[in-house]
């Protein structure tokens, strides 16, 4: 297999590597051009795989350090960019019980270490030896940084392992209840410790402070359906991050996605993003 098959064929993988350490898909993509060059002058190498994974993990590592000052001075709360996950023609998601946003925002509790330790092991099956060998340190280092992870991320986790059946049916009522400002129907899908979190990252109108509470997040959905802009928005039901999203078109731009957090039969919390720059990569996988 020449170099450019080779890495054709690895790059899902990678991508799914990069995407789960970044967050950012326009990061990711970055990374991949990267590696790519570094696989193109490199000498040769017996396990490709093992090779490419190691490059890409410590790319991102040193990218995730970079990348936490200048999330200090982000306007307003950051979120991960979202990716379309329903058909995935290029695997770009693969494995993707661990690409949910809330998954996603969990991990940015953890050093880069620890992210780059725990998504091997958790998404992609590697042991702490394998784990090891990508970062350069030793068995027992990788094990504490896995360890260490786990002891900042807690049982939180769990509340991602499962996909409820219904989440579509859920986010239609969702979306009809909003349209029609239906403030008591909101607040039937809300649980009471419900919050919103936008992210516009100082280029799109959005709530700068989340917003807690089942009344006060019921109030400000139905405010935003009887604002002017609604009045031409076209919403519609999309799974992203492997979970069923709103999509919010307007004059046929993609201005906003909507991503909830299922828990059961209630919605607990509903991740906005409209920073126009992370809707570039969703707005090129929807075409």
């Amino acid at each position: 297999m020449d170099d450019v098959a080779e890495f054709v064929q690895q790059r899902p993988r990678l991508f799914a590597i990069a995407y789960r350490m970044l967050g950012e898909a326009s990061e990711a993509e970055d990374v991949l051009q990267d590696a790519y060059l570094r696989w193109s002058g490199r000498a040769t190498v017996e396990t490709p795989a093992a090779w490419l994974t190691t490059v890409v993990t410590n790319l991102c590592i040193n990218r995730l350090t970079s990348a936490r000052a200048r999330r200090e001075r982000y306007v307003g709360p950051w979120l991960p960019e979202p990716v379309a996950t329903g058909n995935d023609p290029e695997g770009a998601v693969e494995l993707k019980d661990t690409v949910s946003l809330g998954f996603l925002v969990l991990l940015e509790k953890l050093t880069p270490p620890e992210r780059a330790v725990f998504v091997l092991r958790e998404a992609f099956g590697y042991t702490h030896r394998d784990s090891a060998e990508v970062l350069g340190v030793d068995e027992a280092h990788a094990r504490q940084l896995y360890h260490r992870a786990l002891a900042r991320i807690g049982d939180a986790r769990r509340r991602f392992e499962a996909r409820p059946a219904d989440g579509t049916k859920l986010v239609e009522s969702f979306i009809a209840a909003t349209v029609d400002g239906d403030v008591q129907g909101l607040e039937a899908i809300l649980t009471e410790d419900a919050a919103i979190w936008a992210d516009g990252g100082g280029k799109a109108i959005a709530a700068r402070e989340p917003i807690f509470g089942r009344g006060n997040a019921a109030h400000y959905l139905a405010g935003l359906a009887a604002g002017p802009r609604a009045l031409t928005a076209r919403l519609s039901v999309v799974e992203v991050n492997d979970a069923p999203a709103v999509l919010v078109h307007e004059a046929g731009e993609l201005t906003a996605v909507l991503v909830p957090e299922i828990h059961g039969t209630t919605i607990t919390t509903i991740r906005a993003i409209l920073n126009p720059d992370k809707l570039a990569y969703l707005r090129s996988q929807l075409g």
